[in-house]
């Protein structure tokens, strides 16, 4: 399928919400950049030259402008056999909650493998055509053998189907039994090798051009504890560019609302203790949610920061994983004499009850968002975006937009941005620049949300980890933060960085400052960072927070 050009939207109260980094509405930046031509594409050759000595011109870096994409890796309908929604349920709630992409990765099972992904991508199809403003993504949940689950999806094209239900039946760990992955488990080294193996054959997929582009990311992994660093680690080396990253915020935001599921309850529903199935290096609290984010994400020097130490970018996202609905009156449908979801692929069609039903999740693009860069409109644009690292995400609709761009003091250009490396020598002074749109109209919840404060979070490149299951990085921490409580509209901040003699990353982060603590590691390392929520209270409207992707900085000579 092409790319598409931008629309123009017609009717502001039907359009994409949010606004662009630099404060424009995504409509007032498409009328300006006419939609997308070849000047937005280009964006930083209208930019100055970089005024650079011979022996200068290798340092530095320029990314393009961007607009962003607002969308949702992880939704599912009633070709899941655990969700209840139809495909136009989902559709109209993301187009109301200003979402532009989303991917429907419905759960892997006998049924689903059978009939199921056939007649989902007839409707994939269908609800293409019938809503070209938005952009639809088939996807699969993968169950990683011996692991979690992760979102696998395909760009759209004549093999993206078959794609699918290939990987499914020749990998998926609960379709082969293959899910064992504990200490004890006789088959785990099997199981953990056919991973890789699978990630492996995307790649080779992806390679031989039989699909334009697919993509892996890694769902809730610190969920149930079962997604070890080495396994982590595994399937990002051995298919780079296609397992590009993991949930930094899993779904399932709505679970500890005061008063509604219990007294116990996680928001994701991160409910579970270690089991012996779980990665036996994870403290007892990697089993909770920081500020609603998985604690791999939230711990300042953990897990992530640890995978981003070896130089490599490993991207996080935010999404709905949406099921069934907070509040919500719909209820799954009865099923005909005879059927099932073995033999027929898809749940019956839901119903109103007017009462509200069990859920723990929000509809797409309702409270969390990952913003993706790009350069141009379309499904491979937002593929690519998502590979480069160009993401941002956040809860509660807390920001309309950021921009991050990381330049040499000396430098005229636009710096790189989330995702890039910028190459300067030892000593160099840097300037960050964080461009922050607040929010300009009320959340869904009714709230006009406010950031408290942006902190700057500064880890070294040290190269690949001596112990493929380290979870530390101990040379990251907050570095800098800064107080914009009362700041509206759109304001820039300018940070000065300089370079010591190693390579290094910077990572954005901040919160409405509601709720805060010392970090997992401690203040030394994150003085005000996410903490968990009592069981059962866990008002996820009253502690939202936003993350960045880091911004690589190599430094010439360094060890």
């Amino acid at each position: 399928m092409p790319e598409q050009q931008l629309p123009v939207w017609a009717d502001p109260a039907v359009s994409p919400a949010g606004l662009d980094a630099q404060g424009m509405s995504r409509r007032r930046l498409l009328r300006r950049a006419g939609l997308f031509g070849a000047a937005f594409a280009l964006g930083p050759a209208t930019a100055p030259a970089l005024a650079a000595a011979d022996d200068d011109r290798h340092l530095g870096g320029a990314d393009p402008r961007l607009a962003y994409l607002v969308g949702d890796h992880h939704v599912h309908s009633v070709y899941s056999h655990d969700a209840k929604y139809t495909f136009s349920q989902q559709a109209t709630a993301a187009a109301r909650y200003g979402l532009d992409w989303m991917v429907f990765n419905e759960h892997s099972n006998v049924g689903h493998a059978r009939y199921g992904a056939a007649l989902e991508h007839r409707e994939i199809l269908r609800a293409r055509a019938e809503n070209p403003r938005q952009l639809i993504f088939q996807g699969l949940e993968w169950y990683i053998p011996a692991a979690e689950h992760a979102t696998v999806f395909a760009a759209p094209g004549p093999h993206e189907a078959d794609l699918l239900t290939r990987f499914e039946l020749a990998y998926d760990g609960k379709l082969l039994g293959y899910d064992k992955g504990g200490a004890a488990d006789p088959d785990t080294a099997r199981n953990e090798a056919h991973a890789v193996k699978a990630v492996k054959w995307l790649a080779e997929q992806r390679r031989s051009g039989y699909v334009d582009d697919v993509l892996v990311l890694a769902n809730h992994p610190l969920r149930l504890g079962i997604d070890s660093p080495h396994e982590l680690r595994a399937w990002r080396d051995a298919a780079p560019g296609i397992v590009i990253g993991m949930e930094g915020a899993p779904g399932a935001q709505g679970a500890a609302i005061p008063g509604w599921r219990g007294a116990t309850s996680i928001r994701g529903e991160y409910e579970n203790r270690p089991s012996d199935q779980s990665w036996s290096g994870y403290p007892a609290d990697a089993y909770l949610t920081y500020g609603g984010f998985d604690w791999a994400t939230a711990t300042v020097g953990g897990l992530w920061d640890a995978l981003l130490a070896e130089g490599r970018l490993f991207s996080i996202t935010s999404n709905s994983d949406n099921h069934r609905t907070v509040f919500d009156t719909w209820k799954n449908g009865d099923w005909a004499p005879g059927r099932n979801f073995d033999n027929t692929g898809r749940l019956p069609d839901p119903v109103d009850t007017d009462t509200p039903q069990p859920g723990s999740d929000f509809w797409p693009g309702e409270f969390s968002r990952t913003h993706v860069g790009v350069t141009r409109y379309g499904y491979r644009a937002v593929m690519a975006g998502l590979r480069a690292g160009r993401v941002w995400v956040d809860h509660g609709h807390l920001l309309d937009g950021l921009d991050v761009r990381l330049r040499r003091e000396r430098d005229h250009g636009p710096g790189v941005t989330l995702g890039g490396r910028l190459r300067v020598r030892a000593g160099e002074r840097l300037t960050l620049c964080v461009t922050v749109t607040t929010a300009s109209r009320a959340n869904p919840q009714g709230i006009l949300p406010r950031p408290a404060h942006v902190d700057v979070v500064r880890g070294a490149v040290r190269g690949p980890a001596a112990d493929r299951d380290g979870w530390r990085a101990p040379d990251t921490r907050v570095v800098h933060s800064t107080d914009v409580g009362g700041r509206t509209g759109t304001y820039t901040l300018r940070i000065p960085i300089t370079a010591g003699e190693e390579s290094f990353y910077v990572r954005l982060r901040g919160s409405d400052g509601n709720r805060h603590g010392a970090g997992y590691l401690g203040a030394a390392v994150d003085p005000h960072g996410p903490i968990p929520h009592a069981p059962g209270d866990g008002d996820p409207w009253a502690d939202t927070w936003f993350y960045s992707n880091p911004v690589f900085v190599d430094v010439t000579g360094a060890r």
